[in-house]
């Protein structure tokens, strides 16, 4: 008989000793930080073993760690291969990674409509911003914000984007000009920036440099749903808030923003099934109810 650690274990090590991070295993299993620790944790206890050294906010294997990592790394990767293959053989497997904002706001609510007319086809979903995932193989297709060319890359545009300030009702009541921003908490994401917003709204103010800045936009939203602060935001992503009410716009103004891609690698844009798909995406986006 088999004595094994909890599977789920297993991979939450695997994937953060690969990164070296916690908060990018926790991206890449749609998991957050703290749940990998715990999940390490266990493992951990149920080997007897410390496996990392945690020190400040950096994570470095141990020597126990290093040596389990170099025995079970190769028979994790080759269960991967197998189950991969065998799920193919019953059908194509489509690998998306998706920004956690889209994947969560967006697309997971309608991969089910598509499931319905293509029954063979199987979803992996992992959350990513990066390009990295399209550049290395591990996934066929990629949704990011931003603006194309990507090197080594084909993009497909689903959707132009305008940016503007999103807040409260309460907070919006309070707001009576642009100016009022200057004694507003604003929040801040590395892909928004507020000095092309302040200039249309005849601001001569510079980007902020303080403030509380978010690396996923869903969070940023849901901070400022909460109150937080007036969040700059893309429609794409704001529309289920702003349909139930939970944020408005306090000013008529909207700039220009970049847009959402299917971002593919040589070898998946060359497939035909895979760009159905991608047709499928264009028209969810242009669809009066897409939100």
């Amino acid at each position: 008989m088999l004595t094994l650690p909890p599977p789920h274990t297993l991979i939450a090590f695997e994937a953060a000793a690969r990164h070296g991070s916690f908060l990018r295993a926790g991206e890449e299993l749609c998991i957050t930080p703290s749940a990998v620790s715990h999940r390490i944790k266990a493992l951990e206890d149920w080997l007897g073993q410390a496996l990392f050294l945690r020190i400040n906010r950096r994570i470095e294997l141990t020597r126990a760690g290093a040596a389990y990592l170099a025995e079970i790394q190769p028979a994790l990767q080759r269960v991967d291969a197998a189950s991969r293959q065998l799920r193919r053989q019953a059908g194509h497997t489509l690998r998306i990674s998706v920004a956690p904002a889209f994947g969560a706001k967006w697309l997971v609510g309608r991969l089910a409509g598509y499931q319905q007319t293509h029954p063979a086809l199987e979803f992996t979903l992992s959350a990513s911003t990066r390009l990295d995932p399209m550049l290395d193989g591990s996934a066929d297709l990629g949704l990011r914000y931003g603006r194309p060319p990507w090197p080594g890359l084909s993009a497909f545009k689903l959707s132009d984007e305008t940016v503007a300030p999103l807040c409260t009702p309460a907070l919006a009541a309070r707001l009576t000009t642009p100016a009022d921003l200057a004694h507003t908490r604003l929040l801040r994401h590395p892909l928004l920036r507020w000095q092309p917003w302040f200039a249309a709204a005849g601001l001569d103010w510079p980007e902020p440099d303080s403030g509380a800045e978010f690396d996923d936009a869903m969070m940023m939203l849901e901070a400022a749903a909460a109150g937080t602060g007036v969040a700059l935001s893309v429609g794409l992503l704001a529309r289920s808030y702003l349909a139930a009410g939970t944020l408005v716009a306090p000013f008529d103004i909207a700039v220009p923003g970049q847009g959402f891609y299917a971002v593919l690698p040589p070898a998946a844009a060359g497939q035909a099934w895979i760009r159905d798909f991608v047709r499928w995406l264009q028209q969810q986006v242009r669809a009066p109810q897409a939100g």
